[in-house]
């Protein structure tokens, strides 16, 4: 289990902020080091979003969220120690007060459904991050849903439109 060591120290009282209310508690699980940094510096340059711990793989996601409580659980698709999206249900289940955005390299609409479907609030994609992720953390932390509109499920015009691919089939299952 990998927990990364907050690079500021947790706040013992929640800042308020000038809004008067406490900040979106947010965990990061991603296990690049430099997209990790770059995300928290993203986040915690905002007054109503703190980041209160970072983990780097699927082992240490659980237990954080558990120790930590936070509003918001920012997840990579693909983090080290198994499946991202079958660990959703189960973390939804037992810290049904944390939401979950998905971030993504993979612009498929097959797994935003089934990130959304497993109980994510929230699905991103990691190159509009900078300019989605902070819309997709304060949505989710309402209980609402946010989709990168690049990558958002698409309705079927009809029953064959929705059919994937071979390789997008395999693709999403090496995920699964």
């Amino acid at each position: 289990m990998t927990v990364i060591p907050l690079l500021a120290p947790v706040r013992a009282e929640p800042d308020t902020g000038a809004s008067g209310r406490s900040p979106i508690r947010v965990v990061l699980a991603e296990d690049h080091a430099l997209v990790r940094q770059g995300l928290r510096r993203l986040l915690d340059a905002e007054e109503d979003v703190e980041v209160v711990a970072e983990v780097a793989d699927l082992a240490a996601v659980a237990s954080c969220v558990h120790e930590q409580r936070p509003d918001v659980l920012v997840h990579d698709l693909r983090v080290p120690g198994g499946s991202s999206i079958d660990a959703i249900a189960p973390l939804r289940e037992r810290e049904p007060q944390t939401q979950i955005v998905m971030m993504t390299m993979e612009a498929s609409p097959a797994f935003a459904t089934h990130a959304l479907d497993a109980g994510a609030l929230g699905f991103v994609a990691k190159e509009l991050a900078d300019q989605e992720l902070l819309h997709a953390v304060r949505a989710a932390a309402r209980g609402e849903r946010y989709v990168s509109p690049r990558i958002a499920p698409r309705p079927r015009a009809r029953a064959t439109a929705g059919a994937m691919t071979r390789p997008a089939r395999q693709a999403q299952q090496s995920l699964l």
